[in-house]
Formats: structure tokens, sequence, C-alpha cells
């Protein structure tokens, strides 16, 4: 690789790896905050760092303090996002329309998100009537079965669906026997994930759930899944949890995704992850006009909070908590969990607008998991949470306020899904000329 020449007026040489000819930016600048996340490590652990040396900080353009790319070279994880194919990648077209089969579709985050990449749905199963009527409502010719996937038949597509996916809720499958496979996941809507691969006999399926699936019930739950795809005749690619902040989605959201092959073509092809895109984007891309929309985020129905609770929140500063509170405050707000162990950094947290929100939930102001506006004293708006989710503004939720919220905070984020789904018709372009 070339070396960096950094000049004592602080600009940078356009620099080049030899290797793909991949052009270097190294004024990327990560806060503290982006690089604990991207690193899956504490604040306290990256400020140990910077105690010790070991990293530099510095200011960047907004007044945050962080570190430049230059100083993070080494880290594989930030490398990827320095050295990334998002520009080409993005560029993938499906050389033939490939078909799709989607389970528990909810709002619509990971269909569209697939849709974008190239996928044409075929079927869109969901139970939720409020999530149904969005999904009908955005994309009137989409094959939206309501109803509860036990009575739902998949055996018509037989042979004739390229793809399926489903981000199944997670269930307990502690109660499992002893086998370890298709018998032992009955019960469980893993289950009916897997009844569907089987009668459809996709070339490619998906599964993707919260990154505690990989370890629930210390590791007994994924060992049953992984027997089921073997059973199914399908081969489990080495499964990843995806960061969201690395697929240009403002949010710290982590979703497992479970990429399976069937056996007959899974030893001809392979599935590479996608590549992250170059920076971690935040709440100001979010709610104003730049990488990620062309104009502010547009007004819309939310949340109030209380008078009183109105009145607290205001004294919290953008990015701060509780903790940020005066002792009298803090005791008032907090009652009997005042004396209690552990940071609770969610109550009472008003995010920034120069860092991802985190992961939201399904409503912006339970007290565990506060989600207030970075400026104003208000929960998150409908809209605002859509574009943290990486929604386009002309997608319309239907149903009450609180069926909005409950869409969008389950949603898998739009552009998270899309980045997947390019890789996954990248992998069927490849399948494809194999005949």
């Amino acid at each position: 690789k070339s070396l960096l020449i950094r000049s004592r007026a602080y600009t940078y040489l356009p620099l080049r790896i030899t290797k793909g000819l991949i052009a270097f930016n190294m004024e990327l600048f990560f806060t503290i905050n982006n690089i604990a996340d991207i690193l899956g490590v504490s604040i306290h652990t990256v400020n140990t760092w910077v105690n010790k040396g070991t990293l530099v900080l510095e200011k960047g353009e907004n007044g945050q303090v962080g570190f430049y790319a230059h100083q993070l070279m080494g880290i594989p994880q930030v490398e990827t996002m320095i050295n990334s194919n998002w520009e080409e990648e993005s560029k993938v077209q499906p050389v033939r329309d490939f078909t799709s089969i989607e389970l528990f579709a909810g709002g619509g985050g990971l269909a569209l998100g697939m849709e974008s990449a190239g996928f044409k749905h075929v079927l869109l199963n969901e139970f939720d009537k409020a999530a149904c009527a969005t999904l009908r409502h955005n994309r009137p010719l989409w094959n939206v079965v309501e109803n509860d996937i036990h009575n739902v038949s998949f055996k018509d597509y037989e042979g004739k669906v390229d793809f399926l996916s489903g981000g199944f809720p997670c269930q307990a499958f502690s109660y499992a026997g002893n086998k370890a496979g298709f018998e032992d996941a009955r019960g469980t809507l893993f289950f009916e994930l897997a009844r569907a691969v089987k009668e459809v006999k996709p070339k490619v399926f998906m599964g993707e759930n919260v990154r505690g699936l990989y370890t629930h019930d210390h590791g007994h739950t994924f060992e049953v899944i992984k027997s089921v795809i073997a059973d199914l005749g399908y081969t489990l690619v080495e499964p990843q949890i995806l960061k969201a902040i690395q697929y240009q989605v403002p949010q710290k959201r982590e979703r497992l995704i479970l990429i399976a092959i069937r056996n007959d073509l899974a030893n001809r092809v392979s599935f590479h992850y996608p590549s992250p895109y170059h920076r971690v984007v935040n709440l100001r891309d979010a709610f104003f006009k730049g990488v990620l929309y062309d104009c502010d985020v547009p007004e819309s129905i939310g949340q109030q909070y209380p008078k009183r609770k109105r009145e607290i929140m205001e004294r919290v500063p953008m990015g701060g908590n509780w903790r940020d509170l005066p002792d009298d405050l803090q005791r008032e707000y907090m009652k009997a969990s005042y004396n209690m162990e552990g940071g609770r950094t969610g109550i009472a947290r008003r995010l920034s607008l120069d860092e991802p929100s985190l992961t939201l939930t399904c409503a912006p102001a339970m007290k565990q998991t506060e989600r207030c506006h970075p400026t104003e004293t208000r929960p998150l708006t409908v809209r605002e949470y859509a574009r943290i989710q990486t929604f386009p503004d002309n997608w319309e939720f239907c149903g009450n306020m609180t069926a909005q919220y409950k869409q969008i905070g389950n949603a898998v984020p739009v552009n998270l899904a899309a980045a997947v789904g390019r890789s996954l018709i990248r992998l069927l372009n490849d399948i494809e000329a194999l005949n």
C-alpha cells in the first residue's frame, strides 16, 4: 500500500492502493462513538487507547473530536470502509428478472430494499393488518397475502421462485428435543420459514434476525437452525452480523444475516457480503438535505411528552441522558431506579445530530429506550423514524400512529436490505451464468 504523506498544513495527498486502484480518502473522520460502534467496544475502551497514546484525538470540521482515517489504518473494519467497492456494487443489475417470496414482511423495509436491488416479489406474507395495508397502499401490484403463515401453502411456487427471505421472529428453542434438526424446530416461526423453503425449493434463501439469536440458549438455538438448513438440502454461508451504520444507515442497529444456497449450486458459486459505505452517516444526514435525501425531513404526526416530562427533558443536552440532569431531577425522574447499578444510558436520552441514532424501538418515548429529538424537546416523529430506517419519503404508513411507529421500528433498514440484496443479485447472476 502507498504511504500517507501528511503535511504540516494538514492537507492530504491523493493516494491509491495499487491492487484494484481503489482511491483512498484519508480525510474520512470517525468520532469516538463511531469507532466504538464499528469495533463493537465501549467508549471507555477507545478512551483508554487515547490515554495510552495508541490513538491521538483530532478535531473534525464540526468541532467534534475523533480520528482521521490515516490513524486507523491496520484496523480491518475501518480499512474496508476506506477501500470500499460501494459505488461499483451499487451498479449491479440482474441479468434477468429474479423472483422473490418474502415472509414476515412487516411494513416493507426488507421488501423495499430487495426491490431496489432488482428482485421481483411474487408473494409477500404478513399477519398484521396495518402492515398489510401499508404494503398494498404503496405497491398495489404486489401480491400481499394477509394471513397467519401457518395457514399459507407455498406449494404452487415449487421450482418457480429464485429467492425466498424472511425476518422470522425469534422464539425460544430451549424446549426442543435432542435431534437438533427439522423436527426440533416445529412449533416455532423459524419452522414456517423452513417449511416454505421445503415447498418452494428456491435457489437461495435468507433469514435475518437480531444478533442475539447467534448465542441464544447457549448456542443451542443456532445449532438447531444449522441442522434444519442442512436437512433441507442447503449449504449455509458463514453467517455475519452486519452493522447498519456501515451501510449508509444513520442508526446503530445490528442484524444477523443467514444466507443458504441449494446444495446442487453451492459448490459452484460463492456469496460475498456487501462492501460497507465509505463513512458513517448521522442524524444530520437523515433530517436535512444531503447524501441520503434531497430535501429536509417533511412534517408528520408524532407523540408528545406530558408537561412535567417535557420540563425535565429540556434540561438534557444533545447526546446526553439522565445522568446529565441536576441531582434533584435525576432522583425525581429515576425514582427507585436512581440507586441501581449500571449506566442505563437509554433513559432520558436525547439523540445527537452528529451521531447515528440508537436502535429504534416500536415507540420513541419508552422510558428505558428514550429517543428524544436532538434539538427539540419531543419524541421523534413518524417521518423522522422512517428516515432513520432509510425509508423513502414517498413510502406512506397505514394504521394509527402507534401502528406506524411499530411498523417502522420493527423494519430492516432499507439501505442495509438493498446492500445485501445487491450481493444476492450478484450471486444469482453467477448462478445464471452456470447455465
